[in-house]
């Protein structure tokens, strides 16, 4: 009969896990201080703790790592009806078996406390490395689902030295998920050095990663180190990994599997031990099947890879994340901006933000910067008047000018176009407006391809084409 201990200071928590996990099925105590765990752990000898992060007089992170000392194999699952991701970060890299947020779940909970009676599921658990001391932490801002989920992978990858590879839209955070790896990892005191692989020419950016010897080519008036050089014992981040070269995929591809490079015009072996962590808002599948992105560099990056969603996914965050951004320019521009409005709330929720984060950042600096109240009000934000103007379209000029319809469509809201495109706003739009296109004229002709292609003026054969290259089949 599995045996389970529960620190926890409410009684009613207590009452209602003694309902769930019921005689003869389970045997469960509880204890309500902190200080009570050890003794309990040593006297009741319990095959999984549910500890809460929240204690009278001390913090449940702090008993978990004393009882990861005294018991290290005994599964230990932090309850925490405070739901940040800092919390979770902490609890898994602390060691925690599981982290479960009030109030409960229990098909969560009861499959957390199964996995972890289970002798086969957790055997030969290894030792959590001591964690950093005085890690500058990146704080990822928002209690979702998605985003505590986010948080405990980091918790429980930082401690390795695991490759990662961050999917996600432009704007979502990418980078920020890197650094809370790096930061919560041993190597935090290292250095951490980033690269946008996207923003150098394949030249430029070979140079940038690998180094060059005096004389490699014209301007190498002396030797310089590249980015695996200067990150050596720490972190080097590939923002925009998919748009590196073949040529500079397989030297990359190469450091992973022999930790070692030369650097241009060298003949010099470099030794590398530095943490690779990459993203991309493309996908990786797509450019294997068209020959852009080689096989074996994919799975090479993606030991560990982690989703981080677009923020219309997680609207519930978008709250934390003005608050988060009003205090930070209210410190830069020595402003005090108390909040927003219930009506500009309801706008932010609304948007679309297909800029994500970054777009809401830059709407709540702008805001800030330009207020005139201790509110933000909704036509504080660039974007209500943007919003307000793409809506004003007038229909007489699409039997005229077709050029005429798109400036009403895109000049307002352009500037955001170029800080979210990442020098790609041709193909973009390109594609964009053609799959729009195409989408629209399948559903008037109820997916009848004939009338279909008669209807946009192309032939079937460069419909099926195009359907397949936007996944419309």
């Amino acid at each position: 009969m599995p045996r389970i201990l529960v620190v926890d200071d409410e009684p009613e928590i207590g009452r209602s896990l003694s309902e769930l996990f019921d005689a003869p099925e389970y045997e469960l105590t509880q204890v309500n201080r902190g200080e009570e765990a050890s003794a309990a752990v040593s006297e009741f000898a319990p095959d999984v703790v549910l500890l809460d992060i929240h204690l009278p007089e001390c913090n449940g992170i702090d008993i978990l790592k004393d009882l990861r000392t005294q018991a290290p194999d005994l599964p230990i699952i932090i309850i925490s009806g405070d739901v940040t991701t800092d919390n979770a970060i902490e609890a898994m890299k602390g060691g925690a078996f599981e982290f479960v947020t009030k109030p409960f779940r229990l098909p969560q909970l009861m499959d957390a406390v199964k996995k972890a009676t289970d002798p086969q599921f957790h055997k030969g658990a290894s030792e959590i490395r001591p964690e950093p001391q005085d890690a500058d932490v990146h704080r990822i801002i928002g209690q979702s689902s998605e985003l505590v989920e986010l948080a405990k992978m980091i918790g429980q990858v930082a401690a390795t030295d695991a490759s990662v590879l961050i999917l996600g839209e432009s704007g979502t955070g990418k980078e920020l998920v890197a650094r809370s790896v790096h930061d919560n990892s041993h190597r935090a005191e290292k250095t951490f050095l980033s690269i946008n692989c996207a923003a150098l020419p394949d030249t430029l950016l070979e140079s940038e990663l690998f180094g060059y010897e005096k004389g490699a080519f014209t301007g190498a008036y002396t030797r310089r180190p590249g980015k695996f050089e200067q990150a050596e014992g720490g972190t080097l981040f590939l923002d925009e990994v998919a748009d590196m070269s073949l040529v500079t995929q397989s030297k990359v591809l190469r450091v992973l599997q022999e930790k070692a490079f030369e650097r241009l015009g060298g003949d010099k072996t470099i030794r590398s031990n530095v943490r690779v962590i990459a993203a991309t808002n493309k996908s990786l599948v797509q450019r294997m099947k068209e020959g852009l992105f080689r096989v074996d560099l994919f799975y090479r990056l993606k030991v560990v890879s982690m989703y981080l969603p677009p923020l219309r996914e997680r609207r519930g965050d978008i709250p934390l994340l003005v608050e988060h951004f009003i205090h930070k320019y209210n410190r830069q521009t020595g402003k005090a901006v108390h909040g927003v409005t219930e009506d500009a709330m309801n706008f932010l929720n609304s948007y679309p933000w297909p800029g994500n984060i970054r777009e809401l950042e830059n709407n709540v600096h702008n805001a800030v910067v330009m207020a005139k109240s201790d509110y933000l009000k909704s036509e504080d934000f660039p974007i209500y008047a943007e919003s307000g103007r793409a809506s004003q379209i007038d229909y007489s000029v699409i039997q005229q000018d077709y050029v005429k319809l798109f400036a009403q469509l895109i000049e307002p809201i352009f500037d955001r176009i170029i800080q979210t495109s990442n020098r790609q706003i041709y193909a973009h739009l390109q594609a964009a407006l053609e799959k729009t296109m195409i989408t629209c004229a399948l559903k008037a002709n109820r997916s009848n391809q004939v009338k279909t292609a008669e209807m946009l003026g192309v032939s079937r054969n460069t419909l099926r084409d195009r359907m397949a290259k936007y996944e419309l089949v």
